[in-house]
């Protein structure tokens, strides 16, 4: 191996210590969130797309996670903002954690996949831009990759909560 190859590796096995690290903190967090909720959950941790993930399961398909989804996954995302600050508390750097609660981020994901490609094909046929509804920076990312997926650009525009996906013809 040359020194940049060595470097370069050790980077990323930094990279990946520290957000295993970050994902062990979040594990403790929410433990303790569960407790003192007195909510039975399990928590996975993994490292996807150079940042740490944290979900929250349950083996009996508990109802009781939904109260921390929330309407439109609301509790969730100022639970994951929670879960970032606590990480930040301890750490002293910024964190792009991502917490899914009983699925609902996966089944959005796939849902918004399916809207940014239905959106780009309808660019493609119309050769007009397309607007999307406000979405949250987490869902227009996910339009955002589908459109790229698909062959063609999108933008966002408008100001926070109306922030909202343009996916512009080829």
């Amino acid at each position: 191996m040359t020194e940049g190859t060595t470097s370069a590796a050790a980077e990323g096995a930094d990279t990946l210590t520290r957000l295993e690290q970050e994902g062990e903190i979040a594990a403790d967090y929410l433990e303790g969130l569960l407790d003192i909720a007195d909510l039975d959950g399990d928590i996975d941790m993994d490292v996807e797309a150079d940042r740490a993930s944290v979900s929250i399961i349950s083996d009996t398909g508990s109802r009781d996670l939904q109260k921390l989804v929330g309407r439109d996954g609301e509790v969730l995302e100022a639970l994951q903002e929670l879960t970032r600050l606590a990480v930040h508390r301890e750490t002293g750097d910024r964190s792009r954690l991502m917490l899914d609660i009983a699925g609902y981020r996966a089944r959005k994901r796939s849902e918004l996949s399916e809207l940014g490609a239905k959106a780009a094909a309808e660019a493609k046929s119309s050769g007009e831009a397309v607007k999307l509804q406000p979405m949250t920076p987490f869902e227009r990312k996910v339009v955002h990759d589908a459109v790229k997926a698909a062959g063609l650009r999108s933008e966002s525009e408008g100001e926070e909560p109306q922030r909202f996906v343009v996916v512009l013809p080829a």
